[in-house]
């Protein structure tokens, strides 16, 4: 499935998914006068919001947290919103900033045209450091990551140690890798729900009318509509159920992608959330990621092995690893590797390698057991401010 992904590149660089720097969200009147979003327009670094309970105090530490494949760091706000009140709650002198970094090619670092090819997990680790340049901020206390974002926070941190970023670059103090394999992806070993999500999105629009206009302006009925569906740029055959499950939700595009990805035998919390995934484009909406360079992260993200890093770590860096118990990412001998990395005597020239394991959870940790996180994750964050 994967070579068949590299295989279709070139087919799919045509449907590329078109973005734009305004991201729409059902969601986005909860947002708080805390939450502060903001894009680099001068530097074209990458996009972001900041999450920081008293924002007219200076914080006296940071994290960065990046989201996983066709993610964004809205994903993260409640989450990082929680941990943040966690941490006051239990050291009321710290003052954390979070920074929830949208990813090249995801959300509106999507609609970016300085972040250029390639699109593997070293660019988009550099990414991070280009955004903490231009913005002349302190480099991060700690990288959290989830799932791709893991790979991309561990490549970070390895860059960090070798002077990649320059002489001014500070490593990061911890590193939360969540349910992500340290080491080389191999498909064979799962369901390939990744691939067919892709391949899937490669075989949709790219972009669809808004609720504010008719769903088929071009057709005169279902049966033309499913021959046809024009938008503003060409007329794409679009699959037959997409047709129909469009037609019984004439004003809510979303709703007919969730009902396409349902009907294909996707979970429905997955199918909700790549429909969330959708944003305002003018009289249309289109997805808040470019699907083919998301494919190209996707196969840097299955090929990249840092556990060379977790086997070195360097002085004064922690890495926390988080296997979800209910997760089917994790092969038995990957396990193992890591318990055995996590019982090794810490050695004062060296940093370490811890491992937890949130019960109760699937891959998506922040929303099928947050409350375990938290009780995991929180320790270690007072424990790196104090450092």
């Amino acid at each position: 499935m994967a070579a068949s992904l590299r295989a279709s590149s070139s087919s799919l660089r045509s449907r590329l998914l078109s973005s734009s720097s305004a991201a729409w969200s059902p969601w986005s009147h909860v947002l708080s006068s805390s939450v502060h979003s903001e894009a680099s327009n001068q530097t074209e670094t990458l996009a972001f919001d900041e999450i920081q309970l008293s924002p007219e105090k200076p914080s006296t530490a940071t994290a960065f947290v990046l989201h996983g494949l066709l993610g964004s760091g809205r994903n993260w706000r409640s989450f990082s919103r929680a941990l943040a009140s966690e941490l006051r709650d239990r050291s009321p002198s710290d003052e954390w900033r979070m920074v929830l970094v949208d990813l090249r090619n995801h959300g509106r670092s999507a609609g970016i045209k300085g972040l250029r090819p390639p699109h593997d997990m070293s660019t988009a680790a550099r990414d991070l450091a280009d955004l903490v340049k231009a913005r002349g901020w302190a480099w991060p206390d700690v990288v959290v990551g989830h799932s791709m974002g893991g790979k991309v926070a561990l490549d970070f941190a390895e860059s960090c140690s070798r002077g990649d970023y320059g002489e001014s670059a500070d490593l990061p103090k911890q590193l939360w890798v969540l349910d992500s394999v340290p080491g080389q992806v191999e498909t064979d070993n799962s369901d390939g729900e990744v691939e067919r999500v892709l391949q899937t999105l490669a075989s949709l629009p790219s972009s669809l009318p808004s609720r504010k206009y008719s769903l088929f302006p071009c057709c005169s009925g279902r049966a033309a509509a499913a021959r046809c569906f024009l938008h503003a740029r060409a007329c794409i055959t679009v699959p037959v159920a997409a047709v129909a499950a469009a037609a019984r939700q004439p004003n809510n595009p979303c709703m007919w992608v969730v009902d396409h990805m349902i009907n294909l035998g996707f979970s429905k919390s997955l199918s909700e959330w790549i429909g969330s995934n959708l944003k305002k484009d003018n009289e249309h909406v289109t997805w808040a990621f470019d699907l083919q360079a998301a494919i190209d992260m996707f196969n840097s993200y299955r090929e990249r092995s840092y556990w060379t890093l977790l086997e070195n770590p360097p002085k004064g860096l922690d890495i926390a690893i988080v296997q979800a118990e209910l997760s089917d990412r994790w092969l038995s001998d990957d396990v193992q590797r890591l318990k055995a990395l996590s019982r090794r005597e810490s050695k004062p020239d060296a940093g370490k390698v811890s491992l937890h394991v949130l019960p109760n959870s699937g891959h998506w940790v922040h929303v099928d057991n947050p409350k375990g996180l938290l009780e995991i994750m929180t320790p270690n964050f007072l424990s790196a401010a104090k450092i």
